[in-house]
């Protein structure tokens, strides 16, 4: 049996406005009628292949959670954000110590689920093995915004890992892709609880002390389990690709080309859309003419827009966001997303 740990939470800047602090892009419908969290949930539904998840979160968004939860869960509400490595080493210190994990973000698009099913078998076979196993999304395209793994040998079911490689500029990209032995780092990972949390105690002894302490000194309300406050405190957040993939000596890749977007900005989500034969994607209250690979979104205003090419248009109550595709990445550095 797997168990699902699902990481819910961020700060609503990479796809402001419509994604805000108070309600950010994993509790929104931005592909299809499931909002992206209620999506991941379905991806682990199957009961004969998956425990009940285990979903981590922060108090600012754990009415979106409870609201959104399809059946029976665990909740455990973090402090205060303190990145992936604590959040994780929480849910592995509630789960029994031979429990397979499969830590997925809350916000990730997957087109093809029987693909994401079939790379979880092989993960967790090596996960079970006490490997350190992270799914090394086949790229299809130079992109500059995702870290990178480099394989190593061949070991059933994946790879060794050779390399982690930070985000590249588009040049060393564009040398990824046709080396073809590069995958995306897509921050999807399988491990057994008590190996992760032997690696972590290897290789941030403090971090692993502060969240054996929290869990101790915790409570329980429901099915919700409140770490302790003082001690998650004195944690130095750090993510797990840092803190444990980067140290381990049993790091292992299973590629998988599953159709996976993290919708990281409007640019993503537009290509995580259905669109029309010019590349357009447009709600019901926009109107395109002779626009090309437009992304026109509204909550409420009627969009019209003519000429264009490889823009989105954002309307999200008093806020109205215009940006090329090629500028999306910085639509969280706007005073707008920074100041909420």
């Amino acid at each position: 049996m797997i168990h699902p740990v699902i990481l819910c939470g961020g700060s609503g800047t990479r796809l402001w406005p419509r994604s805000r602090k108070a309600k950010p892009k994993p509790f929104l419908p931005l592909v299809g009628k499931q909002t992206l969290f209620e999506a991941t949930l379905a991806r682990v539904a199957d009961r004969e292949m998956f425990a009940s998840p285990t979903v981590v979160t922060g108090s600012a968004h754990l009415p979106h959670v409870e609201a959104q939860l399809p059946g029976k869960a665990a909740i455990i509400v973090e402090p205060e954000a303190k990145n992936t490595a604590a959040a994780i080493a929480l849910a592995a210190a509630r789960l029994p110590e031979d429990a397979i994990m499969l830590v997925c973000p809350s916000d990730h698009y997957i087109a093809d689920v029987a693909a994401f099913h079939a790379a979880i078998a092989d993960a967790a076979r090596l996960a079970s093995q006490d490997y350190m196993v992270t799914f090394g999304i086949t790229p299809t395209a130079p992109e500059t915004g995702f870290g990178y793994i480099r394989r190593g040998a061949a070991i059933e079911g994946g790879f060794a890992v050779a390399q982690f490689v930070e985000k590249p500029e588009l040049e060393r990209a564009i040398q990824f892709l046709a080396a073809g032995e590069y995958s995306w780092n897509g921050g999807i990972f399988a491990f057994r609880a008590g190996a992760f949390l032997a690696e972590l105690a290897q290789h941030r002894p403090a971090l692993a002390d502060a969240v054996t302490r929290a869990i101790g000194e915790g409570r329980t309300d429901g099915p919700r389990f409140h770490p302790d406050g003082a001690a998650f405190a004195a944690i130095q957040p750090e993510s797990v690709d840092y803190a444990v993939m980067e140290e381990t000596a049993r790091a292992a890749m299973v590629p998988v080309s599953m159709g996976w977007s993290d919708i990281g900005n409007w640019h993503a989500l537009r290509d995580a859309r259905a669109g029309d034969d010019a590349g357009n994607r447009a709600s019901d209250n926009a109107e395109l003419v002779d626009c090309r690979n437009v992304l026109a979104d509204s909550d409420g205003p009627r969009i019209w827009a003519i000429g264009l090419e490889d823009v989105a248009i954002v309307v999200d109550g008093d806020d109205v966001l215009v940006t090329s595709m090629e500028g999306a990445q910085k639509v969280g550095k706007l005073t707008g997303a920074v100041k909420q």
